[in-house]
């Protein structure tokens, strides 16, 4: 299935964290956050601004970003967990 965002959506797929610490505790799947890393797959066309022009967006597919805790909306797209954010719920993209 292929799925494309609309206006200024994203479509991501969540790093995951290591199972370790620095220290070598590893941590149980109980305890373990969502990662607020991602993967960009898709991108939207971007937004209009008020004079109708098409602003696009900033990031990407293939970007890394960073995202609040608790943005976005999880789905499952073939069996693999997705995450759609607007572009103003993204705080940065890693630079490699």
């Amino acid at each position: 299935m292929k799925v494309r965002p609309l206006k200024d959506r994203i479509l991501a797929v969540r790093i995951e964290e290591d199972e370790k610490t620095a220290g070598g505790i590893i941590i149980p799947d109980t305890a373990k956050e969502k990662p607020q890393e991602g993967k960009v797959v898709a991108v939207g066309p971007g937004k209009k601004d008020d004079n109708g022009s098409l602003v696009p967006l900033e990031v990407k597919e293939d970007d890394r970003v960073l995202f609040a805790k608790y943005a976005g909306t999880d789905i499952k797209i073939d069996g693999v967990e997705h995450l759609i954010l607007r572009e103003d719920d993204i705080l940065g993209v890693v630079e490699k």
